[in-house]
């Protein structure tokens, strides 16, 4: 699963992993991402999103509908 956002477009962000010597090292933060699964009343169907952790929270408080939207105005496939 790539780490990858549907609905806020969070991507993995780098930066450097540094001991206590002071080498740096690369290294990825990933964001907090999760596989849901919504009815979409609309089109009377299930749809899988995968969301961080944030996402999942904006739909919560704006609803599927705006989500789906949202998603597809980015012009992300649902």
């Amino acid at each position: 699963m790539s780490a990858h956002c549907q609905l806020t477009g969070a991507k993995p962000g780098f930066g450097n992993n540094i001991s206590h010597s002071h080498r740096r090292t690369s290294r990825r933060f990933d964001p907090n991402i999760q596989s849901k699964r919504y009815w979409l009343p609309s089109e009377r169907r299930h749809i899988r999103l995968t969301l961080s952790a944030k996402a999942v929270k904006t739909i919560d408080s704006i609803g599927i509908e705006a989500a789906v939207a949202r998603i597809r105005a980015r012009g992300a496939k649902v």
